[in-house]
């Protein structure tokens, strides 16, 4: 099929390479033209085949905002918008009105997978109807890992996003936990060497993931994570997953703690935070501070 993508950063250039290697034509647009197929979106639009469908990979708020405003003037009734960023879901359900008035279609989609996913596939959570989601499938297979998960219609529309924003929240936790457990480590004398104590718990253990396995790279490029200033940002998604706790009422003490953990990082230079770093930037290249 084809498809028109709009944004070409981290995520989005390689999204379109692997939509590439499974076959189909990416036109891809970008503000950048060294990084862009097609320079304009008037250009974009124009290069496909009804019923088109274009997928939005920008930073959210005003920049998905603006070029959804554009889309809508541009695409035709039966053609469908996929918000693949990480917009608020609440941004999806205006989004997903704005565009049914002109009979333009809407599917909004978390997608996992950082810097790794070329090679490795992105995890998508998708929402929207099922006549929609449907004219976006072949994307969908295209860029999911192999095998029979890593996909999922998690509901109407609003829901994608809210699926990836509570995954966020969760690795939020579990990075906070392992920065724990790496710092009282370092701190005892009787541990000697904690980066093969890390590097123990990859195989047989209920901790072992793909996060520990990231922790042990870090690790091995900086043993003692000297390098790096325990500062870390957050993305937005953890303050949503806790805004969305307290008005649904559910308790999320661990969620909470590892989102106030980050504020703390901005205060001194903690070495927890040097693990989170690490971390964010080994799965998705995001920006490390230097000492």
């Amino acid at each position: 099929m084809e498809l028109g993508l709009v944004g070409l950063g981290k995520m989005g250039g390689n999204m379109r390479e692997r939509i590439r290697r499974a076959g189909h034509t990416v036109y891809g647009y970008d503000r950048n033209p060294d990084l862009a197929d097609v320079h304009s979106l008037e250009e974009l639009v124009g290069k496909l085949s009804g019923p088109r469908v274009v997928w939005v990979m920008v930073p959210a708020g005003e920049a998905t905002q603006s070029t959804i405003d554009r889309l809508a003037e541009l695409l035709e009734p039966g053609d469908v918008v996929v918000d693949g960023g990480n917009s608020r879901w609440t941004d999806d359900e205006k989004h997903a009105e704005e565009l049914a008035a002109k009979g333009i279609g809407f599917v909004d989609c978390g997608v996992s997978g950082g810097v790794w996913g070329l090679e490795n596939g992105y995890a998508l959570m998708y929402g929207g109807d099922a006549e929609n989601v449907a004219k976006v499938q072949p994307v969908f297979d295209a860029l999911k890992p192999e095998g029979d998960f890593g996909s999922v219609h998690a509901g109407k529309v609003g829901a994608g996003h809210f699926a990836k924003m509570v995954h966020n929240g969760i690795e939020y936790a579990m990075m906070q936990a392992y920065a724990e457990g790496w710092e009282l480590l370092e701190k005892v004398d009787s541990v000697t060497d904690v980066r093969e104590v890390f590097r123990s718990w990859q195989e047989g253990t209920v901790i072992r993931s793909w996060l520990l396995d990231l922790a042990v790279n870090a690790l091995d490029e900086d043993e003692h994570l000297d390098g790096l200033r325990g500062y870390a940002q957050d993305s937005g998604e953890g303050r949503w997953t806790v805004e969305a706790a307290i008005d649904n009422a559910v308790p999320l003490p661990a969620i909470t703690a590892s989102l106030f953990a980050r504020f703390a990082s901005r205060q001194e230079d903690s070495p927890q935070m040097k693990m989170i770093a690490a971390l964010r930037n080994q799965f998705g290249g995001h920006a490390v501070e230097k000492k």
